[in-house]
């Protein structure tokens, strides 16, 4: 308007450059003229709009937001107050609480990631992971939910625990496939439960096999191809999900007033778990499914199991407990044999050898090996007579005997000791170029301990 003004451009360019038609461009020209700077501004600017709400309902949305969904999104906000019969936008929601202090924007920094395609079919990969976080806000312990997300469509399926371990991961696991099937894979971080770091045994070294946990193993039987991830973002569905979860969950269960975990459970089975499927499922890039069937032996395949050998009197030990294998398995000679202990998840105990299951029954105690009896001896060792042929050709029998040769062998060569030191104080002293004499004392002294060595 100010190049209009000043007769450096037309009105028909100045229309062209604010993007406005002719007539438009007259209208601005006219109030710039009539008001200046003023003019321009937006007649609407600092009027109330038409859509807006009414002052009142505000302050109702505001004072139930604080009263019962305080923390809240104002997504999932929104979506509550629809059920108190309080329809009003998120994103009018989301300024209402930005006045008023009781939201503030969360940004977080991204670090640019690989994108990794989706798996095109139902089933061909399930993510899962444990999140620790205090779910029911001090009402009760901190518990752990087993997430499980496939890859392709989202579906999510999820159970509390007291903690992540191998056993939750099993609850998780059959409680998923027996909804859904067998899937293909399964993609987990590196946590104990599902790597050891421990070095391989002598026969896991010569059939070239890999160190696995019970969760490994079992995976590998019923030919689930267990992947893990270097980093969380990897495995990014279900830690997305899990914040998801975080958020949502813990203020579903507050509204159902849950403070117990299998309370929690029944809630994710009939009421929760549905909804979100039904919400954030989304359809796969080819429409087969590929789970496999369930198979019949599940509960004895998610277990414990472990080596053991059978001690010399058939029985086995496990976690301080014993078994006595049943007579009817002599044939199999397992007497220092190694064969299989399996615990399963309710407690029962099963012995196996080469696939074969043992009959057995607990003890109450550990058996304890029979004491060992000394017996009596009655009659005194017998001894070799003087005249026995064995003392004529100078040989004796018996300890006592070898014991006396002994003692007199010390003798001699004690005496022998004795004699030598006396013959070295009264031997004379020699003379330079002869040989030093001998004096009588020694030459008896010799020939009396050669006799007594050769007698």
């Amino acid at each position: 308007m100010q190049q209009v003004n000043a007769k450096a451009m037309t009105l028909v360019v100045a229309a062209e450059v604010l993007g406005v038609c002719y007539r438009q461009a007259k209208r601005i020209w006219k109030r710039y003229r009539k008001q200046g700077d003023k003019g321009l501004v937006h007649r609407g600017r600092g009027r109330r709009g038409n859509r807006a709400k009414a002052p009142r309902f505000k302050q109702r949305v505001l004072a139930r937001y604080k009263q019962r969904y305080e923390g809240f999104g104002p997504t999932l906000a929104c979506e509550h107050l629809i059920g108190d019969g309080l329809v009003v936008d998120h994103e009018t929601l989301r300024r209402w609480l930005l006045e008023s202090g009781d939201w503030r924007i969360q940004r977080r920094r991204q670090k640019h990631r690989q994108w990794r395609e989706r798996k095109p079919c139902f089933g061909q990969l399930v993510q899962m992971d444990g999140s620790e976080h205090d779910w029911f806000e001090g009402r009760a312990p901190r518990a752990v939910l087993m997430v499980m997300v496939d890859d392709a469509t989202n579906r999510t399926h999820v159970r509390f625990s007291d903690g992540e371990t191998t056993r939750a991961a099993y609850d998780v696991f059959e409680g998923y496939t027996r909804k859904y099937g067998l899937p293909q894979g399964i993609y987990v971080d590196r946590d104990s439960i599902y790597q050891t770091t421990r070095q391989p045994t002598i026969e896991e070294q010569l059939a070239q096999e890999q160190p696995l946990t019970q969760f490994g193993r079992a995976m590998k039987q019923l030919g689930v191809e267990l992947d893990l991830a270097y980093s969380p973002q990897a495995k990014g569905r279900v830690e997305r999900r899990n914040g998801l979860l975080q958020d949502r969950l813990v203020k579903e269960l507050r509204l159902a007033n849950i403070n117990e975990v299998a309370k929690a459970n029944l809630f994710l089975e009939e009421t929760f778990l549905p909804d979100l499927n039904r919400r954030f499922c989304m359809e796969p890039t080819l429409p087969a499914d590929v789970h496999r069937g369930v198979p019949s032996n599940l509960k004895e395949v998610l277990c414990w199991e472990e080596q053991r050998v059978v001690q010399r009197d058939w029985t086995v030990s496990w976690q301080g407990r014993y078994f006595q294998i049943h007579q009817k398995h002599e044939d199999l000679c397992l007497v220092g044999k190694k064969i299989t202990v399996r615990e399963l998840r309710d407690g029962t105990i099963q012995l196996l050898s080469s696939g074969q299951k043992l009959h057995r029954t607990e003890l109450s105690e550990r058996p304890k090996p029979k004491p060992k009896v000394a017996k009596a001896c009655t009659t005194a060792p017998a001894v070799p007579a003087s005249n026995h042929p064995w003392r004529n050709f100078g040989v004796g029998t018996g300890r006592q005997f070898w014991r006396g040769e002994k003692a007199r062998a010390r003798a001699a060569r004690q005496a022998a000791r004795e004699l030598r030191s006396a013959s070295a104080s009264l031997r004379p002293p020699s003379v330079p170029g002869q040989p030093a004499p001998q004096s009588a004392c020694v030459q008896k002294q010799t020939t009396n301990n050669q006799g007594d060595i050769f007698s």
